[in-house]
């Protein structure tokens, strides 16, 4: 379908005429809420603690595994009627959207390679995100490629350079990380395969929003290479960017921070088990905070990009908070991760070192502000969920205030409440983030990296394993009575 500049001017006038005035508020546009991935939505949530346990469960089937998470737009004319919608990828990149209301099925995208795909190893782990001003959704595909689609009615848009290409080999390149966007770039990133097959090198690639040009990639090996890499013509395989939250967008400077997985680091051209900054078009890698035990990770498949940076803010400084599957926290100080200034072959810089709870971290943290104060919950996926605030002066430092023996998925914040999903099956737990008191569980069955989202008065949490290879699957969602 194609887009003329009058079609889409009177689609985006559509948008605004049948919303209300306060609607973008209650929108839950991609992973993590926000670009900086702070997991902490701002919005009116619409339950508070007293209603967790009146909440009525709904079970909707949907086309495919969602392992990842649903976003969420209010109050949007969709297939035509103004709904509030849950949108959704599966793991062979069926995109659909539900009523919120009724969990009816309203359009669903698919793509012209499902059906060579659908029970193969080639899956994606990546969430959508919404454009609302502009009316589209853009979603990923286990083929390689990121679709623009129409918010209205799911068709997609394949003018220009849509749908744009991000990989040379998907059949070794995995889109495993949830989608962002930045002023005007779509930013996605790859990374491998379960076992590591090479060849493949991580990359973080912007797509031109609006044409689906391929603007730039940055290849965190063979880095001195601009483009996409056919992966063999590379020595070097690996350093995957495979944390769920995938490139993360710093406020104000708009530096693109993303974590990598093993994989050789030389300081020059190989970035392997780092903490990369580059700058807003990734024209430029601006800093780089590599551990000193870099090469051990590498070695013992110790992942530093189990998980991807946490943004805290600390007076008028963002701080990183990084963890990795050696069951580490890391604080850095994001305008020079590594004390040099700049990227250089250098390892260490690091403001503080602590343990994370329960182990290895493969999920996001959430970042929560209260009382001019900042916190982060961090939870290991079958051990521990705990809670640590930062201490304000000159010389940041993270210390532990509660732990719980439940672990989990990536925890959100919604309406002062902490979400924790379970992927063993045992639901969603819900804390008062302060202190850690249990207020309820809403029962869930078991998943893998999917996590909720809570907006208007509604929990949706897909459930299931992608690496089951199903080709059905299920939202549960909860409302208000």
């Amino acid at each position: 379908m194609r887009y003329a500049p009058i079609a889409l001017a009177l689609s985006a006038l559509v948008l605004v005429l049948t919303a209300p005035a306060h609607a973008a508020v209650h929108d839950w546009t991609r992973f993590g809420f926000d670009a900086a991935r702070s997991n902490n939505s701002s919005a009116v949530a619409g339950i508070g603690a007293a209603d967790v346990k009146t909440l009525k469960r709904q079970n909707v089937p949907v086309p495919g595994t969602v392992d990842s998470s649903a976003i969420y737009v209010h109050a949007a004319v969709v297939a035509g009627k103004t709904r509030d919608v849950f949108i959704a990828t599966t793991s062979y990149g069926r995109t659909f959207a539900l009523d919120a209301r009724t969990g009816q099925r309203v359009w669903t995208f698919s793509p012209s390679t499902v059906g060579t795909l659908e029970r193969t190893h080639q899956i994606t782990h990546s969430s959508p995100l919404v454009d609302r001003a502009a009316g589209f959704v853009y979603s990923a595909s286990p083929d390689g490629r990121i679709h623009k689609l129409a918010l209205r009615t799911g068709a997609e848009v394949v003018s220009g350079s849509w749908p744009a290409v991000i990989t040379r080999d998907a059949s070794h390149e995995k889109i495993g990380t949830a989608l962002n966007l930045s002023g005007k770039y779509v930013l996605a990133a790859t990374g491998g395969y379960t076992g590591d097959t090479p060849p493949y090198q991580g990359h973080v690639a912007l797509i031109d929003r609006v044409s689906g040009g391929l603007v730039r990639v940055f290849n965190s090996l063979c880095s001195d290479r601009g483009g996409l890499l056919i992966p063999a013509t590379c020595l070097e395989s690996g350093s995957a960017i495979w944390g769920r939250s995938g490139a993360v967008v710093v406020p104000g400077s708009h530096r693109i921070l993303v974590a990598t997985g093993d994989g050789q680091f030389n300081g020059k051209t190989h970035w392997g088990d780092s903490v990369l900054a580059l700058s807003p078009d990734a024209s430029e890698l601006v800093g780089n905070w590599t551990p000193t035990n870099e090469s051990s990770l590498d070695s013992g498949d110790g992942d530093l990009g189990s998980t991807a940076p946490a943004l805290l803010r600390s007076g008028n400084r963002w701080l990183a908070l990084q963890g990795g599957k050696d069951g580490k926290l890391r604080l850095l100080n994001v305008a020079n991760l590594n004390g040099h200034g700049r990227a250089c072959n250098c390892k260490g810089g690091q403001l503080q070192t602590l343990s994370a709870p329960g182990g290895g971290v493969f999920t996001a943290p959430a970042v929560w502000r209260r009382n001019g104060e900042t916190w982060a919950f961090v939870a290991n996926l079958y051990g521990q969920t705990a809670a640590y605030k930062l201490s304000a002066g000159g010389n940041p430092r993270l210390h532990r205030v509660w732990t719980a023996d439940r672990g989990g998925t990536s925890p959100v914040i919604a309406g002062g409440l902490l979400y924790v999903y379970s992927p063993g099956g045992n639901g969603v737990t819900v804390y008062r983030p302060a202190t850690g008191k249990v207020v309820g569980t809403l029962p869930a069955a078991g998943g893998h990296w999917s996590s909720p989202i809570v907006a208007d008065g509604r929990v949706a949490i897909p459930v299931g394993d992608a690496n089951d290879h199903d080709t059905t699957g299920t939202i549960t969602i909860y409302r208000k009575p």
